[in-house]
C-alpha cells in the first residue's frame, strides 16, 4: 500500500463561518487564506477535511 500525505491549502476566508468550521480548519494548523500544511493520511484528518471541503484545496503526494 502507497504512504501519502496530504497537502491542505486555505482557500476560503472564515468569515461568516460557523464555530464549528473555525475550530476544525484551526484544528488542522491552517490560520488564514493561502496557507498550506502537510498531515498524514489518517482517517482523523481525511474526517476533518471533509468537513470543511468547501474551504479547502487538498493535494495528494507520494512521501
Amino acid at each position: 500500500m502507497a504512504s501519502f500525505k496530504l497537502k491542505v491549502t486555505q482557500v476560503r476566508s472564515l468569515i461568516g463561518q460557523s464555530a464549528r468550521n473555525r475550530a476544525v480548519v484551526k484544528g488542522l494548523g491552517l490560520t488564514r487564506v493561502g496557507k498550506c500544511v502537510v498531515v498524514e493520511n489518517t482517517p482523523a484528518f481525511r474526517g476533518m477535511i471533509k468537513k470543511v471541503i468547501h474551504l479547502l484545496r487538498v493535494e495528494a503526494f507520494d512521501v
